[in-house]
């Protein structure tokens, strides 16, 4: 990965291998994004390392701890010499093979310094990155041999007025003061006032920006931590537990070096919407794509089947009725999940080679559940699974933290690849980027997910904390009682969330729409697809409100969700082409005694770039629209 970097490096230099003065103690640089928004400055000062970041002048991160703590007690970055400079800059553009937008840019200035420590002489370095969408910097141990790392130094210090959104295990997201992270834990877990990422920062300046990891190999997880005594500043924690508290304790890192650490990310906007639309970075720092053939790799919509053949069958039926990808054969599918161990035969209920072969005539796949501890060789379940016709898998109680769990979390998508399956990871395991490198990966949660049947509040808060981190399974729920939204925020999330592998209808059965004029939503789930050639953030405000807008082909598909505060927002259609567009508009109608009972009503319209939409959105409510050109 090193190599690679410096190889690229080569190519666009603006000035390699430049030397110190010997033993160098103090010393400044600031790397700039190529459009001089944003920055981030390292600093080493009487032997102590620092760093900041600034975007249009006004501060992100004020100055801040760098460095690596290593098992025996030595502190990299507390007393340490620069022995090494080097900066250049990339602008060049990339094509993921599915995702937000079919170009992603990736133009930054980068700055490395290498580094010697004064008391031990270990050679370490630091490389800081300015993108105009956010900055990024990650440690590298540059000697050749092994080492053991025990934590990191590096802390976040916020400007007075800054309000942090914090998550622990699929939490509701709490806005607190940095230094009021609750504590958090029980005996077999991490323990303090810890806060997992993606954590999204608000400024009083009016900032926003989202604090994120990105290429996370043979490393641990990071959390963030308060710091006592420091009210704006947080500490970078590694987690020495996995998330719930089961699988070994590891309380440091063996690594072979050079080694790098995962990057530390901070995505910025200069507007809560810039701020989605900025989320591609956590991508452009992840390794690109270790796939020779990904051509089997679909992104696509999901219909979860209760677990008998006949359910099977007619989730096979509607999902090639209304325009789906898959059906999914959810836990329980081969026995109870907290019990069996044989995730190799299903229940006698179910008729696995039946469903399979009559979705493969229907040009429909199929998605099996398993719990890990019925996985005891991943090689050989994916590929007898393979060897059945199945299409992906989605793996259950993924509890990431340790070095050990993100190994394991890369070795299942690694594995899966091998196999030609796709990979949907469950429960509490957080993005770092790596869909980018194993795009079969398709999708995860880490999320307190949307069948728990969350405030609207919680939902117009993950397009901007969450989802900034990458892909997220939120399995919508249109038509659910329980529902505390309406019908049209439901239909929304299914453009303004992120999420290529995309599960419609949950706790939903076919039987439930067999009258589709009952259900007037059902087309605009047929149409919108999972994965874009464009997308622009429009309008927002983290818990508030937002209003996305995705391209596929010539279609536009413009969604916009509320909290519980009734809202009309103005929405300028000027990101249209030229000509006349066909609006299908399904808007909340008038409000019912809940929000689940305001009913949809649906209307057309003929509008231009020159439009301004007004989106009337009820409590809860939303309105998504469908912008067909000609």
């Amino acid at each position: 990965m090193l190599k690679g970097a410096a190889v690229t490096a080569a190519t666009a230099a603006l000035g390699i291998g430049s030397t110190y003065p010997a033993a160098a103690a103090d010393a400044s640089v600031t790397a700039t994004s190529l459009d001089g928004t944003t920055s981030i400055t390292m600093s080493l000062t009487g032997g102590s390392l620092q760093w900041s970041a600034r975007r249009n002048g006004a501060t992100v991160v004020a100055s801040s701890a760098m460095g690596l703590r290593l098992s025996d007690g030595t502190t990299l970055g507390t007393d340490a010499v620069l022995t090494n400079y080097q900066h250049w800059h990339v602008d060049t553009t990339w094509n993921p093979l599915y995702g937000r937008n079919a170009t992603v840019s990736d133009a930054y200035q980068e700055m490395r310094w290498s580094l010697r420590d004064n008391r031990t002489s270990i050679n370490f370095g630091v490389q800081i990155r300015a993108y105009a969408t956010g900055v990024a910097f990650r440690y590298v141990l540059l000697d050749p041999g092994t080492a053991t790392i025990a934590g990191e130094l590096t802390t976040f210090v916020f400007p007075d007025g800054t309000l942090v959104y914090s998550a622990r295990d699929e939490d509701d997201y709490n806005p607190v003061a940095p230094g009021s992270i609750p504590s958090t834990g029980t005996s077999s877990t991490d323990t303090g006032p810890l806060t997992d990422l993606p954590l999204t920062a608000t400024y009083s300046s009016g900032l926003i920006a989202c604090v994120c990891e990105s290429a996370r190999t043979n490393y641990p997880r990071t959390m963030l931590s308060s710091v006592s005594g420091q009210p704006n500043t947080l500490a970078a924690y590694l987690m020495r537990h996995t998330a719930r508290g089961s699988g070994p304790v590891q309380t440091t890192s063996a690594v072979t070096t050079p080694f790098a650490t995962s990057w530390r990310a901070v995505v910025i906007g200069s507007t809560h919407a810039e701020l989605v639309d900025n989320a591609e970075l956590v991508l452009n720092l992840a390794p690109a794509g270790a796939l020779a053939d990904t051509s089997w790799i679909k992104p696509g919509k999901v219909f979860r089947c209760n677990l008998t053949t006949a359910d099977g069958l007619a989730g096979v039926d509607f999902a090639a009725a209304r325009g789906l990808q898959y059906i999914e054969y959810d836990s329980g599918w081969y026995g109870p999940e907290h019990t069996s161990t044989d995730a190799t035969q299903p229940i006698p209920a179910i008729d696995m080679p039946k469903v399979i072969s009559y979705a493969a005539g229907k040009g429909i796949g199929v998605f099996l559940y398993v719990n890990p501890m019925a996985m005891s060789s991943s090689d050989s379940l994916f590929a007898l699974y393979r060897s059945w016709g199945v299409a992906g898998v989605k793996l259950g109680f993924i509890n990431d933290g340790t070095q050990a769990m993100t190994n394991q979390i890369i070795a299942w998508a690694r594995t899966a690849a091998t196999h030609k399956l796709l990979i949907d990871m469950h429960d509490d395991v957080r993005p770092f980027g790596y869909e980018r490198t194993y795009p079969n990966w398709i999708s995860m949660e880490g999320v307190r997910g949307n069948e728990h049947f969350p405030t609207a509040t919680h939902n117009v808060t993950l397009p901007f904390a969450r989802n900034i981190g990458g892909p997220m399974d939120y399995t919508i729920c249109y038509g659910q009682s329980r529902d505390r939204t309406t019908n049209v925020h439901q239909m929304a999330m299914a453009a303004v969330y992120y999420q290529p592998l995309n599960f419609l209808y949950w706790y939903s059965t076919p039987s439930q729409y067999s009258t589709p004029s009952n259900w007037p939503g059902l087309p605009w789930f047929d149409a919108i697809p999972t994965v874009w050639d464009q997308s622009r953030t429009l309008a927002g405000s983290i818990g508030e409100y937002i209003a996305v807008a995705r391209r596929s082909g010539t279609t536009w598909y413009l969604a916009a969700m509320t909290n519980e505060t009734a809202r009309t927002l103005s929405i300028p259609l000027s990101f249209l082409g030229s000509g006349t567009y066909t609006a299908t508009i399904y808007a909340d109608g008038t409000p019912g005694s809940s929000p689940y009972q305001t009913p949809v009503a649906v209307s057309t319209r003929t509008v231009t770039s020159s439009t301004t939409l007004r989106v009337a959105m009820a409590p809860a409510g939303g309105q998504a629209v469908v912008l067909s050109h000609g």
